[in-house]
């Protein structure tokens, strides 16, 4: 055992030791007499800079510095499902149960229950040859969750013992292997580096669309599975309840959201409210497939650091499964805001706005993680990473440091803007900063899954859109009075668009999540209004007697209708739009007096 550092200077979260010859770089370390969580950052002779995951008021030097060896690590195994961490994996709950709501520094807990047992079912026998990423067995984590538990990474043997069918804890021994360097006991948990990606096999260009039921994403600036996508407002534009709605309603099998320096009462919410919902597709409690990491704005701020990476190797672990994991991370911006701190700490030379140098390496390491993979085993195996990252640019400009670097690296840009927010206009992505680069890869999948039609819809849309706000740069210069009929309709047209398709409300309980085919038919009908709108003009039907039918309130309260009603009602509107708009059509033909 190699000898004990000693702190020879404390700054902060920033502590110096001396005497700590044979330390590694990122060895996690227990500092002081409370046995302070910290982590080396730079070595130099015999001294190591640490940075501490709690509050070191009242440190003193001279006081102790311990080594453990390893690096910054977590537990991964069953029971993650449905626990709320924070950044360095220990578990809030029973924190909470063991020193009440203020945690007390120095507390610690195991991340897994280990008194629970889980009722193991083995998928392999004795004497078969194993690999890392090969399946031992299996347990239910819940109703929705079958835990696969997997041979960890770097580990390749033949089995020589493992369980009967049954039930066991997570420290009970259920299978060795024999490997090269000797005999390894296995258990149904294994820790990993959060820093160090999980190896898998290749990666796999993403296909598929990551479906979440807001029609504003799913229909213009989809995100992919496997995608990394990012959304950038200032205050008040709507971030922290976008990422809330993408966390409730995605497609994904796994979510994992990180409140990363965020203010507590924004996660409050996410804590209360995510316990009391359902999943829409199953009708089971949304907790039973969710994990929540939270590092608020009041926690240490170095533990904030490390909180994406906790987040993401939770992921990498249930991707590695098989399973569709979206990762949403809340904000970025935070996470760089403590990267500047420890920089500063370190006394390095610092970038632009003084953040790091490294700002955009790191940022690229952590996306880079992102990604559809074939996972490592045996077996042919698929699974996915889908990374959403919200950035929080002082004053909303997007060219500042975090924003900036994140653009070079994701494919979906979500902009928010404040113009829209200020006129209730939620989500206020704009749909003309706003981008995505996976519609041409994931076109295929659209023709197949959607329709045929479906990205002519979309581009109409978008057309109509365009010429909307052409036609409004010429009305703020010389009026509207200038305006076609033609060009009224466009108007027209455009605002239902907006108002009726656009416009989603998070709180309402028919219109918070928008199912693919309902969008698909919604869209279809608008654009349909819009076609006959032209066709009644251009033959002489006033605009305002259209506006007047009884089928366009209907139209505009379609987002309201849950999908089970849409449904039925569907081909009612469509066929009333045709009769109602050919009526005056035919009337106006007739000479009739509309």
């Amino acid at each position: 055992m190699p000898r004990p550092g000693i702190i020879s200077r404390v700054a902060g979260p920033f502590v110096v030791a001396r005497n700590m010859t044979g330390s590694k770089m990122h060895e996690v370390v227990k500092v002081g007499s409370l046995n302070l969580i910290g982590e080396i950052i730079r070595l130099e002779g015999d001294k190591a800079m640490i940075q501490v995951y709690e509050d070191t008021t009242g440190v003193k030097i001279g006081e102790r510095v311990e080594g453990t060896g390893k690096p910054l690590s977590i537990e991964l195994g069953p029971g993650l499902i449905g626990q709320i961490y924070d950044g360095v994996q220990r578990p809030l709950p029973t924190l909470k149960e063991l020193v009440g709501p203020l945690i007390k520094r120095g507390v610690s807990a195991p991340a897994l229950p280990r008194d629970k047992k889980w009722h193991f079912k083995p998928a392999a026998k004795k004497g078969k040859k194993m690999t890392g990423g090969d399946i031992l067995g299996a347990v239910d984590e819940t109703s929705l969750i079958q835990h696969k538990i997997l041979v960890p990474p770097l580990i390749e043997g033949v089995i020589e013992q493992i369980v009967d069918e049954g039930n066991y804890t997570i420290t009970d021994v259920i299978a060795e292997i024999r490997t090269k360097k000797g005999s390894e006991k296995l258990k149904l948990s294994h820790s990993w580096p959060v820093r160090q990606p999980r190896p898998c096999k290749v990666i796999i260009p993403p296909k598929a669309p990551l479906l979440t039921g807001q029609r504003v994403i799913d229909v213009f600036f989809p995100v992919a599975k496997g995608g990394a996508a990012t959304t950038s407002g200032g205050f008040g534009t709507g971030k922290t309840i976008l990422l809330h709605q993408l966390a409730r309603w995605s497609d994904a099998d796994i979510i994992i959201f990180v409140g990363c320096g965020e203010r507590g009462n924004e996660m409050a919410e996410v804590v209360e409210r995510f316990p009391q919902l359902k999943d829409i597709r199953t009708g089971q409690p949304i907790m039973n497939r969710t994990v929540l990491v939270a590092n608020t704005s009041d926690m240490p701020i170095t533990a904030r650091e490390a909180s994406i990476y906790t987040a993401m190797t939770i992921g990498e672990y249930y991707r590695d499964m098989g399973y569709d994991v979206a990762l949403m991370a809340d904000s970025t911006s935070r996470w760089a805001e403590a990267l500047r701190e420890i920089c500063g700490r370190l006394e390095e030379m610092p970038g632009e706005e003084e953040y790091p140098a490294y700002l955009a390496s790191r940022l690229a390491e952590y996306y880079a993680r992102a990604g559809q993979v074939v996972t490592i085993g045996s077996e042919e195996r698929a699974g996915s990473i889908t990374v959403i990252g919200a950035v929080s640019p002082p004053g909303g400009d997007f060219s500042e440091p975090v924003t900036k670097n994140t653009l070079m690296l994701t494919k979906v840009f979500w902009a928010l803007d404040f113009n829209l927010s200020h006129r209730r206009h939620f989500p206020a992505i704009d749909y003309f900063t706003s981008y995505s680069e996976y519609l041409t890869a994931m076109e295929p999948w659209y023709k197949k899954n959607m329709g045929a039609d479906w990205l002519k819809l979309r581009d109409d849309a978008m057309v109509l859109l365009k010429q909307e706000e052409e036609l409004r740069e010429i009305v703020s210069l010389v009026g509207s009075e200038v305006l076609a009929e033609s060009q009224r309709v466009v108007f027209e047209a455009a605002s239902m668009v907006r108002e009726c398709f656009l416009v989603q409300s998070a709180y309402h309980p028919a219109d918070s999540y928008s199912p693919s085919e309902k969008t698909y038919n919604m869209l279809r009908l608008l654009l349909k209004f819009h076609q006959k709108m032209k066709l009644a003009v251009s033959n002489g039907v006033p605009l305002n007697r259209i506006l007047a039918l009884p089928v366009r309130e209907e139209v505009s309260r379609m987002r309201f209708t849950s999908s089970e009603e849409f449904s039925k009602i569907y081909e009612n509107i469509d066929k009333k739009i045709d009769d109602q708009i050919n009526e005056l059509i035919s009337r106006v033909a007739k000479g009739e007096e509309i």
